[in-house]
């Protein structure tokens, strides 16, 4: 992931090379070996034209990127926990090195300014290298905190924040069916990096943890590929590995009027906990499918189960994918079409007040299971205004009476409050600090 063609390079102000300058180096000695020093000239103007574009999403904005962002194929999510003896300006140091570094890693530039090719010979480069060469592939990276930040496991205010706590922020409750892995659960902080390419993502995790180094450590991550939901009107609906289309009837990004319902909080009007104002709240659960189950079952049982059918993804009841649901149209018997414990039904906002989410989940697999199965299932992450009123009374409907439940089992589970936008020369978080 190597800068802009048209970026300063502050190794070369140095009198150091790049990363570009050292491919570029390579590149020109093949071709003088070649061709002679003549042609070497002459296919310069030709090599400038040809320099790539890189596909970028600004980092600075009124709202973090990577939650309206189109969403990107592949993820790299991790959750971070504060060491023990860090202090406030701990936490304040590694914020504002984490917004420096996001900054530039969104728009192709190493994780710090010497880049991985460069700086001082006997010491470790500032960034890890492997995204040399790459795009961005549109790379956002997403911060949030935890309710931990506040107060501790021990309910311990580490950092004096605890009376800036939001009273929405704190741990999602336990759901019938849950089977959490605590070592995969929660965190003081978060970080979402997603990608078009897997090791721009990796990369942009790799180098924050090594920037945390002293101060905070990963308490578990995720990978995950092949996005679960649609965040813009132009991106088609994607499958999950139920084979179903996931995420029909998510927000998306031109739906601007229902993000300002539904996703970013409004202003709290207490001066303690204004520094959320215009943000969010993300949801995660980790939710295990077992797939070999599922792929035993019939399609008429399967598309029961769902509410829609496999090849359109429409409503039992009729239509298209973007149909509008009929809960009370009758079929054979005079049942509805629709299941009344399906899952569409369940997770309908008619038949949750009305409210809505912004999905941008994603399938992932971690390997087999001792018994030989997948370790296999969907990586849930959701933007809300306010987890009491959007997730919660939502999650514990689907969890007592999904026909849909009987395939799943929630492993792991968090919730992070995720601020508003960065401005030139701000980090991320600075207004709860302040």
């Amino acid at each position: 992931m190597t800068r802009r063609e048209d970026a300063p390079d502050a190794a070369a102000s140095r009198g150091g090379l790049s990363r570009r300058g050292l491919i570029g180096s390579a590149a020109a000695g093949g071709a003088l070996a070649v061709a002679g020093a003549g042609a070497m000239a002459a296919s310069a103007p030709a090599a400038a034209a040809s320099a790539p574009q890189w596909s970028t999403v600004p980092f600075h904005g009124a709202h973090q990127a990577g939650i309206t962002t189109a969403a990107q194929d592949r993820l790299h999510f991790a959750a971070f926990d504060l060491l023990p003896s860090a202090t406030r300006d701990d936490v304040v140091g590694l914020l504002r090195d984490w917004t420096r570094a996001a900054a530039r890693m969104t728009q192709g530039l190493g994780a710090g300014p010497a880049g991985p090719l460069s700086g001082p010979y006997d010491a470790p480069p500032d960034d890890t290298g492997e995204a040399v060469g790459l795009d961005p592939a549109n790379l956002t990276i997403t911060i949030g905190f935890g309710p931990t930040l506040f107060r501790d496991a021990g309910g311990a205010d580490r950092f004096g924040l605890a009376d800036r706590r939001p009273v929405a922020l704190a741990r999602l409750p336990h759901f019938p069916g849950d089977k959490l892995d605590p070592a995969g659960s929660d965190g003081d902080l978060c970080v979402q990096a997603c990608s078009n390419d897997p090791q721009v993502a990796v990369h942009a995790i790799r180098n924050l943890t090594r920037i945390a180094f002293g101060r905070a450590a990963v308490r578990w991550s995720q990978l995950g590929f092949g996005r679960t939901s649609s965040t813009a009107r132009d991106q088609a609906t994607p499958r999950n590995l139920f084979g179903f289309k996931d995420g029909t009837a998510s927000l998306r990004a031109e739906d601007t009027d229902d993000l300002d319902a539904h996703v970013w909080t409004a202003p709290s009007g207490d001066a303690r906990t204004s520094w959320l104002d215009g943000g969010s709240y993300l949801v995660v659960r980790k939710i295990a499918m077992h797939i070999e189950t599922w792929d035993r079952s019939s399609l008429r049982e399967q598309e029961r189960i769902v509410g829609r059918t496999k090849a359109e993804g429409a409503p039992l009841s009729g239509g298209d994918e973007f149909t509008a649901a009929d809960f009370s149209r009758p079929g054979r018997g005079g049942t509805p079409l629709v299941d009344a414990h399906s899952h569409l039904a369940l997770a309908h906002p008619e038949h949750n007040d009305g409210v809505r989410m912004l999905r941008r989940g994603y399938n992932y697999v971690d390997g087999s299971t001792s018994l030989g199965r997948l370790a296999a299932g969907l990586f849930f992450m959701a933007y809300v205004t306010d987890p009491r009123t959007h997730y919660i009374p939502m999650q514990a409907a689907m969890a007592s009476s999904d026909l849909l439940s009987e395939y799943l089992q929630h492993i792991g589970s968090g919730l992070w409050a995720v601020p508003g936008g960065v401005r030139e020369g701000e980090f991320v978080g600075q207004a709860l600090f302040s």
